[in-house]
């Protein structure tokens, strides 16, 4: 592994383990010998990292270098722990702990008051029932819409039916039970709705769309809200 890719994991770490944190656990995480994990510790203090804490007593960062200090107001705080607590819940593991690494990341630029805040937040998400982990790797897809590349899906239909077909992935929908992939379909040439739990496999194509994708997906939300109630309508957010 880079030293710097060691030196962001060590980081990393001081951000989300709880502190403090032993050197000897700080080794696990990162995959070195405590020897290293000490001289790494010195080389994040020299670039500017505030580290409290010494060998036998444990570490906590309470100045990260990496991230500017942030200000948030109270309400803000709950709206970002909120929001990220339901991406936790959502039954993707992916994203469930890329949610808790950006909260944790947010949470070690705040100042202490604030830091408690949002460690103790007044609103919380909880699921009775968490939506089962879809089938098809979703991260493939998900990727193959930011590369903007063609996936070949085996789609089961609501009769057990299977087709084999080529699609143009353009969103990924998360609704209340279920996933949706938004996508043109090559076999029908048009646009369609995929629920993931009924894709059984999904593999990444050469083809690229690219620049198409914004554009194809404004059209297909257009041509849903033409349909929807008012306050169904979808909206593409920063388009």
């Amino acid at each position: 592994m880079a030293r710097s890719d060691r030196l962001f994991r060590l980081l990393q770490a001081l951000r989300t383990l709880p502190s403090p944190v032993t050197a000897a656990r700080l080794a696990e995480e990162t995959g070195v010998s405590l020897r290293s994990l000490y001289r790494d510790i010195d080389s994040l203090r020299a670039a500017g990292a505030v580290i409290d804490g010494e060998r036998g007593f444990g570490y906590r960062l309470t100045e990260d270098i990496a991230l500017p200090p942030q200000t948030f107001t109270r309400l803000e705080i709950e709206a970002l722990v909120l929001g990220l607590a339901e991406v936790q819940h959502m039954g993707e593991p992916d994203l469930a702990a890329a949610a808790g690494a950006v909260l944790s990341k947010i949470t070690a630029t705040l100042p202490d008051r604030l830091q408690r805040q949002a460690l103790h937040a007044a609103s919380q998400v909880y699921r009775f029932e968490r939506r089962d982990p879809p089938v098809a790797d979703v991260g493939v897809l998900r990727e193959a819409c930011w590369q903007e590349r063609a996936v070949v899906i085996g789609y089961v239909d609501a009769g057990q039916q299977r087709t084999d077909r080529q699609v143009l992935p353009l969103a990924i929908v998360y609704l209340e039970r279920v996933l949706v992939l938004l996508a043109w379909c090559c076999l029908r040439q048009d646009f369609r709705k995929f629920r993931v739990d009924r894709i059984a496999d999904v593999s990444m194509t050469d083809e690229s769309f690219r620049p198409r994708r914004v554009p194809m997906l404004r059209d297909f939300v257009a041509y849903l809200n033409a349909g929807a109630p008012e306050n169904a309508k979808m909206t593409l957010s920063g388009r």
